[in-house]
């Protein structure tokens, strides 16, 4: 297709319809700060590990070095998962929403995703008034981020 398609056109594609990356890329939805949430799932178990946040050249560097790479907003750096903790994650899949402004990376995850050393940051549920702690760390964060 020779024209810049709309999320919204895209809407009306059906199932093995092909789009050039470089006319939807143009597209994608950035907040004011150039950023878009990107969540995480592990590919196989379909779990939900975490969620970050990605701008055009972390995502750039995503899709061209197979290798999740997000934008940290607390540091105003690039973080690619695992520099510190060895944790990586790899790119499996990446997929937009139906509005183009929010991202789902399937990935697989090396280790805990969490930085408290838990498989999934969501592991507080709440139930009945009270919020339940669902997992234990599966590495303290000491062992996970020693040096």
């Amino acid at each position: 297709m020779s024209q810049q398609p709309t999320f919204k056109q895209l809407e009306k594609a059906q199932q093995g319809d092909s789009f050039d990356w470089e006319a939807v890329k143009k597209q994608v939805k950035y907040d004011d700060k150039g950023l878009i949430p990107a969540i995480a799932q592990q590919f196989d178990t379909k779990e939900v590990l975490m969620m970050a946040w990605m701008n055009e050249l972390s995502l750039q560097e995503t899709l061209q070095t197979g290798r999740v790479c997000y934008w940290s907003r607390s540091r105003q750096s690039y973080w690619r998962k695992g520099e510190e903790s060895g944790q990586i994650q790899l790119l499996k899949d990446l997929r937009f929403d139906c509005d183009g402004d929010a991202i789902l990376l399937l990935v697989d995850q090396t280790g805990p995703a969490c930085h408290t050393g838990r498989k999934s940051c969501f592991y507080t549920a709440i139930h009945n008034n009270q919020a339940e702690i669902l997992t234990n760390p599966i590495i303290t964060p000491e062992e996970l981020y020693k040096k």
